[in-house]
């Protein structure tokens, strides 16, 4: 068995089993001019509108159009890339740092949202990326503050449910006050990129409710000592937050909007477990897998020498999968993300122990600042670089485990999937 081939196989699996082509048509359908969704039945006699956000929502919108396309009357989905469509029109947005076209998304969907009627009915389409795809910021915080405020959370490495709760209060359109701009009834069909699929979390919430406040936004920034380093606006609306001088992100439900996850890291690791197991005894370890890449590595690869040494917790041939998103503290200034990073920091460790196989991927087909979706190792690679004259240490202390990968040839390449449900970690294990 080629453990290699297996796994980058099971990688490109795990991905398509939750693009929206495939997840749509699973979860909803079309009967007597109703939509059926986990049991509930929406009459569409008037037609719906049809909205979204996030780097999934046009293969969502897309999928959508063949199920319901002769009930559509109008949409706009936010994506980091254009495409024409049937009847939804898309407009681009920018992603991980919003720019002037995300405050163009911004205002279009609150328009277009908050103008709908009492008696309208609507789709929202929400996925990863939506944070930074669409904003639109409270006064007097401009687009050049919340970048510098985006790009300070992203290299301190704050985790992603943290830097959301300090977007929902910087943002209009955040934390439910967009779903709380409309009248309108409708539902949010839902691919989740975080942990434990919280609504408060994914997409910074634009149509659920926040539970956090200004307060909380505040100690996260001086927990992380960065409050003084933010922009004078950006401390002025927090400031301002805490005292009550600005309303707070809303902490109900809107009752006519229903919240719905169709797609999620689990269910990519369920497909893959499936499939693998006509090879291979398969277990799936967690789906929550989160911490420093660099050092999460080193727990993967200890269960790897653990079932090699003494065949615990399971006897080897074995296939072992993990779910998640890890971070990176950025020193270096090289190319890579966090699933490079991962399999770098694995590759010093399992240098010289055969038949054990590392594939760490970003499902979105994207990882960090490279273009690449993450890659694949094993004691073969460390012998490649050797031959090439390559210090992992060297790449790995300055990030630039994306230009190792690639001299090795041992990263993968997707391009943009159009879906994205966090990170996936395979590691195959020989007997």
């Amino acid at each position: 068995m080629n453990l290699r081939k297996l796994s980058i196989d099971l990688f490109l699996y795990g991905i398509n089993s939750v693009k929206p082509e495939n997840l749509i048509p699973e979860k909803i359908s079309l009967k007597n001019s109703h939509l059926q969704i986990e049991g509930d039945k929406y009459p569409l006699k008037k037609g719906i509108y049809v909205y979204g956000s996030g780097k999934a929502s046009v293969e969502m919108a897309k999928a959508l159009e063949e199920i319901l396309l002769d009930y559509i009357t109008d949409g706009t989905v936010v994506c980091n890339y254009t495409q024409k469509l049937k009847k939804i029109k898309v407009i681009e947005g920018s992603h991980p740092v919003p720019d002037e076209k995300s405050l163009k998304a911004g205002e279009t969907l609150l328009k277009e949202i908050s103008s709908l009627k009492e008696d309208d009915f609507f789709v929202y389409l929400l996925s990863g990326g939506s944070s930074a795809l669409i904003e639109k910021p409270i006064p007097p915080i401009t687009l050049k503050d919340l970048q510098i405020t985006t790009q300070i959370l992203l290299k301190h490495s704050v985790p992603i449910e943290e830097i959301n709760i300090i977007r929902k209060h910087l943002s209009m359109i955040k934390g439910g006050r967009l779903g709380h701009s409309t009248k309108a009834k409708g539902i949010v069909l839902v691919i989740s990129d975080v942990i434990g699929d919280d609504l408060f979390t994914i997409g910074s919430a634009p149509l659920y409710y926040d539970p956090s406040t200004y307060k909380d936004a505040y100690t996260i920034l001086k927990k992380h000592n960065i409050f003084d380093d933010l922009p004078q606006n950006v401390k002025k609306v927090i400031e301002r937050g805490i005292k009550g001088e600005i309303k707070e992100t809303p902490k109900k439900e809107n009752p006519n909007i229903k919240h719905y996850i169709i797609g999620s890291n689990i269910d990519a690791l369920k497909k893959i477990k499936e499939k693998a197991e006509k090879n291979i005894k398969t277990y799936i370890m967690t789906s929550q897998l989160k911490g420093e890449a660099r050092e999460v590595a080193k727990a993967v690869v200890s269960i790897g020498k653990e079932v090699k040494r003494s065949s615990n917790p399971f006897d080897p041939p074995v296939c072992l999968l993990f779910g998640g998103e890890t971070t990176v503290t950025v020193k270096g200034n090289g190319k890579g993300g966090r699933n490079q990073e991962l399999c770098l920091s694995a590759l010093i460790e399992i240098k010289n122990i055969p038949s054990i196989v590392i594939l760490s991927g970003g499902t979105d087909g994207i990882d960090g600042n490279s273009e690449d979706a993450g890659a694949v190792i094993d004691s073969s690679s460390y012998e490649k670089a050797k031959k090439m004259g390559l210090d992992p240490y060297k790449y790995l202390e300055n990030n630039d485990s994306n230009s190792f990968f690639t001299k090795i040839g041992d990263s993968i390449k997707t391009g943009y999937t159009g879906t994205n449900v966090m990170d996936l970690t395979i590691m195959v294990i020989g007997g």
